[in-house]
């Protein structure tokens, strides 16, 4: 009898599991370096797990060497799992903005390249008109000195970046570019997001 409580229990256990797998969706931004924007979304409560690689180009499996020669077309970018129970597509595409510049094309900051571009691949209907109505509104009430230049395109095929690219800022956080520029991100994001950030 016991045996057959124990079974009950893990099959309980392993049908949850994947209904949260199942309930989870993907969100994809391109938002310069994905050293500096793989870090803050890290942070947020809701997102399960962030992933940095290569989106949008014309070869498949680029190296990070060959992503750096501009020639590929593809953007650094951030694949994110996020349960929806917990944080909406809006409420991402709101750090999304505000945690990098929208309005310059293919740089941030000394960051230059069709690699750094701001962009959102969209992974349905759905989030297409979301970030679509999102960027009109914001461009209407003129949120931003300037127009913003946010591709928003279908999702392609996402290609993982190498080991040493993934959870830069945790593994390397005393770095001087980790100090200079993730940091500041991350204060901004604590004053902004505090509410939406793990405890």
């Amino acid at each position: 009898m016991k045996r057959i409580v124990f079974l009950f229990l893990i099959l309980l256990t392993m049908n949850e599991a994947n209904a949260q797998k199942q309930k989870l969706q993907k969100a994809t931004f391109g938002m310069g370096c994905f050293w500096c924007t793989e870090a803050i979304f890290q942070r947020i409560n809701g997102v399960v797990s962030v992933t940095s690689g290569y989106e949008g180009g014309d070869i498949p499996n680029p190296t990070y060497e060959d992503v750096c020669t501009g020639e590929t077309n593809h953007a650094e970018v951030l694949e994110i799992s996020f349960d929806p129970a917990k944080i909406s597509f809006e409420e991402l595409l709101e750090i999304f903005w505000k945690s990098h510049d929208p309005t310059t094309l293919n740089r941030q900051g000394a960051d230059v390249g069709t690699q750094y571009r701001s962009v959102i691949f969209y992974h349905s209907e759905e989030q297409k008109q979301i970030a679509t109505k999102y960027k009109e509104e914001l461009n209407k009430t003129k949120a931003f000195d300037n127009p913003i230049v946010t591709a928003i395109d279908k999702a392609s095929t996402f290609y993982v970046a190498e080991n040493y690219h993934q959870d830069y800022f945790i593994k390397n956080g005393e770095q001087p570019y980790c100090r200079l520029v993730i940091l500041p991100k991350m204060e901004k994001l604590e004053k902004l997001f505090k509410a939406k950030l793990k405890h």
